[in-house]
Parts: structure tokens; sequence; C-alpha cells
């Protein structure tokens, strides 16, 4: 066995059960990642210095072969269904045998990486990956012990991912070749099949999102950044609704784009970088980001290069319309370094109403700060998501992650609850998308509009604000806001014809109304109340 590294964790590979593996590549530096991943013909170079590599067939995650093993300690914690499908242990630890028996011979690449920037609640993982790049992903989006610490790095949780591997077709308790299986007693996830990188990220996610609510810390989807007095703010937000570009203010520091947690100390990113789509950017838009792009230590996921210039072609969706960029965090400009902030002030849950019905901008109650939390409600569009017809279609995605949460998300809806009164955290409503009318007739919310309205929140300039109650939700809405036409703060004076906009507004409610049925037997009466009037 040969072991090249300066950094080798006296804890082998051999606690993981892999004997017998070619070399063994130890917590490498990025310098030496990029020279084997373009020596191994794993990757290219593009014009800048980004590191481009694509993931063949599969360019996204594979929702369907993600499986949780079926175990005594966790059989009455885990909301089982069609989002966390269960495989029997004796079905998980056959595939474990076969993939411990595919590393033997094979060169692996292992990080050690802590998850959680809160010392005290910190998860070290290690990852085994068979190919640099995937190593320099883990390394870019994790937080990077010290020397001291890698040398006697024990890992809590462990990742093995073997894309060269697909499981035979016939393979009890899978669907495809293709499997990430997590079991919580063996404190492992396997990925085969599959050099979607994105399968690493949100296995830690999922993790921690099982893990921390025991120790009572709140795991959540979300981006978080800090005013210069250091209130701290926290946006949660599916895909579309702005989650990235309105977290992303220059007069406030970025703490993290996507994955936090809320314990006694305050606000803590889970990773110690950025994992963005990049499909479409520019530098007028997103120049921050537009920026990683031609930086040294970034990988790019199927982004169409000039094979002679080297050039990129950010707008090619050729490969996929999930183009992505990893990188540090640092590489993003006004970022809290230390990856925290206190208890928020304000929590912000955006949408993209493309039904033009939601207010830009509505004060929340703890209660329907709960309702909507669960809720978590969008609206797609034709042009942002395959199969989406011309018609709006409504999204609710719960707790604004539902791929990602292991257990019920009353488990999660609590504790967001009872933290926002605890700590008197003032929640809003914000809507990114439409007004003047449905997609397709209305207009998209001006952007200038909702930081206008976003920054009047979070400064508090709204406290002294006259509010009305929205006749369909419920929700405080401010009758004016400094740099915002007081027409636009009420929907159904945006569109040409008031009957319409009430309809539309009743067939919204009535879909809220429905989807909130599954949680009703979860939550206490004053939850339920918090729900939209049906007329």
């Amino acid at each position: 066995m040969t072991q090249i590294g300066a950094n080798i964790s006296r804890h082998g590979l051999n606690t993981q059960g892999i004997n017998n593996p070619g070399t063994e590549y130890w917590n490498l530096a990025t310098p030496a990642l990029y020279q084997m991943a373009l020596v191994n013909g794993e990757a290219e170079l593009s014009d800048g210095g980004a590191l481009v590599c694509r993931t063949g067939v599969h360019t996204g995650r594979s929702v369907n072969d993600k499986f949780i093993a079926r175990e005594a300690s966790n059989e009455g914690d885990i909301d089982w269904g069609a989002v966390n499908k269960s495989i029997e242990t004796d079905q998980f630890d056959n595939i474990l045998k076969a993939h411990l028996a595919h590393y033997e011979g094979k060169d692996l690449f292992v990080q050690d990486v802590w998850a959680g920037a809160d010392r005290g609640h910190r998860l070290g993982v290690r990852i085994i990956t068979e190919q640099a790049w995937h190593t320099l992903f883990a390394r870019n989006m994790f937080i990077q012990p010290t020397p001291e610490e890698l040398t006697s790095f024990q890992p809590q949780f462990t990742i093995m991912q073997a894309p060269s591997l697909e499981a035979a077709s016939d393979t009890p308790g899978l669907r495809t070749g293709t499997y990430i299986l997590a079991s919580f007693e063996r404190r492992m996830v396997l990925i085969g099949g599959t050099s979607y990188a994105g399968e690493i990220k949100k296995s830690v996610f999922s993790i921690l999102n099982y893990l921390l609510p025991a120790d009572d810390v709140l795991p959540m989807h979300c981006s978080v950044n800090v005013g210069a007095d250091g209130g701290s703010a926290i946006f949660f937000g599916l895909s579309g609704t702005g989650k990235t570009t309105l977290s992303a203010d220059p007069n406030r520091q970025l703490v993290g784009d996507d994955e936090h947690g809320w314990s006694e100390n305050g606000l803590f990113n889970f990773e110690g970088g950025c994992y963005a789509k990049v499909i479409n950017l520019s530098a007028e838009a997103e120049p921050e980001i537009f920026a990683t792009t031609k930086r040294f230590g970034t990988v790019l996921e199927n982004v169409v290069m000039d094979p002679d210039t080297r050039v990129l072609d950010l707008d090619d969706s050729s490969h996929t319309e999930n183009t992505r960029a990893s990188y540090p965090l640092d590489f993003i400009p006004n970022i809290a370094v230390s990856g925290t902030a206190g208890h928020p002030r304000n929590a912000v849950m955006l949408t993209a109403d493309a039904f033009g019905v939601l207010p830009p901008l509505s004060r929340l109650t703890p209660e329907q700060a709960m309702y909507h939390f669960l809720s978590g409600y969008t609206a797609k569009v034709a042009g942002t998501e395959k199969g989406v017809g011309s018609e709006p279609q409504a999204t609710f995605s719960t707790c604004f992650g539902a791929p990602f949460m292991p257990r019920h998300p009353a488990v999660y809806g609590n504790m967001l609850r009872d933290r926002i009164a605890q700590h008197g955290v003032n929640c809003w409503l914000v809507n990114t998308g439409w007004t003047g009318g449905i997609y397709g007739t209305g207009y998209r919310m001006p952007i200038q509009h909702t930081r206008a309205l976003l920054s009047a929140a979070l400064e508090g300039d709204l406290a002294d604000v006259a509010f009305r109650e929205d006749e369909n939700f419920g929700l405080m809405v401010p009758e004016s806001c400094p740099g915002v036409p007081s027409e636009i703060l009420d929907p159904r004076s945006t569109w040409a014809d008031g009957a319409a906009y009430d309809a539309q507004a009743q067939d919204l409610v009535a879909r809220f109304r429905e989807n909130f049925s599954q949680y009703e037997t979860h939550v206490d009466d004053r939850v339920k109340a918090a729900s939209p009037k049906a007329a």
C-alpha cells in the first residue's frame, strides 16, 4: 500500500473496511489535484484557470435512486415515503460488500473535512473518491481542518463514491444501477454509478438534517447574511426565487449561500464553499459569481468550452441546463470569514409567484412563518424547468428543501417557530415573481423594488409604517415604502381586471389549503388558523 500526502490520518481506510487499494492520495491541495485530474484525463483547463469536468449521463441528482437503510435506531424518526425511501439493512450490507470489493486495487482520493462552522456542532466527514476532481469538489465545498487536526482525524461519517461502479440490474433494494444509500448506524453513504458531484454535497446536508435536531440544532436550506451592526438575516427560497441574488448584498457580509444551522450560539454555515448554477450567467447580473468561473480552483460541471481557445460559453445548455460552479467561499468578496453569525433579527421566505397574486412583501406572525415554511411555495414557468408548459405550475417543497429532510417536516417547522418566538425574529414573505397579471400577462416584479422593500425590512425602516391585512392570505402588507410605488404594494390594483385577480387569488388559496392538509394533524390550532381564507 502506498500513501501520498502531507496530512495522512492515523485512522486509515481500513477503519472503513477498505482493504488492498492501490495508491491512497490523502488530503491533497488544489494544485496537486489539478495536475492529477488533467494527467488522468478527468478534466480540461479553461481560459482563466477553472477546471472543466463532465458528469456523463447524470447531470443532476438521481432523486429516485436515493435510499436510507431502515434500522432499529431510526425506524420511528424518519418520515418514510416517496422522498425518504427505505432499503433493508441486509440489502445495504450486500451493496457495501460489492462497493468495497470494487475499491480493491484502485487508486483512491481521500479528503477529511468538517461540515459545520460551529465547533460545538460540526461533523467530521471523510470523503473517498475514485477521481481527483471529485476530491477537489469536496475540498472546495467543505471546511478544511488544520494540519494538526488532520493527523488525528477520526471521521464521524464517511462518504464512499464510486462513479465507475454500477450495480447489477437485479440488485435487491435498488431501482437501477445507480444508488445513493445512507446508513445512520454504519455512519456511511455509498454513491455508485453517478459522477454528478452534487450527490456528495447533498448527502452531507441530508446527514446533518437527520443528526442535528437531536442536538437541538435546526438545519436549514437557506442563505445567511449579516449587516454592519451584526444583525443577521435568513433567506429561504427554492430555485428561481432570487435567494442567491438577494442575499449577496454589498452592504451586508455573506455567511453562506445554501445550508446553515441555528444552534444555541446563533447561525453557522455547514459549508466552506458555494455550488452555483451558472447557465446564462453574466458579468452584469452576477459579477461576483461570474468572476469565479475564471479563477484557478473553481470546478465547472458540464459547462461548454471552445476546444481550441478554451473560452467558456455559459449560455450553451447543450450538456444540461444544470451547469454548475464549485468554488471556495472566499472567492466571493465581503464574506463573514468565521462562517457564523448571531441569532437572526429577520427571516425572509422567498417565493416567485407566477400567478401574480401575492404581495411583493408581507410581514408574518410566528405561526404564519411556520405555515409558509412547511408549505415551501413557489411556481415554475416555461423556460426555467424542462417539461413545464405555457401555464405556471404551483410547487410546494416543504421546508424549502423537501428532498433533503429525513425527519417529518413538523420537526423542523416547530423548531423554527419556537426559535422565531424566542428571539423575536421579524418574518417576511417576499414575492419576487409576477404582478399585474399571471405569467404571460403580467410582468416580473422589478428587482429594484424588491431590493428596496427588503432593505427597508432588514434595516427596520418599516417599523413605523402602516400595514393592511391581505384579504386572501391574512398577511400584513405595508402601505408604503421609500423607493417603491404604492400601487405595486397592492397586487390587486396592478391587475386590469379586479374580478380576474380575485378568482386567481382564490385558486391559489385552494392550492395552499389542499397542500397543507397533509400537515394539519402535526400542527396546533394557531398554525392551522394561519391558513389562507377560502371565500
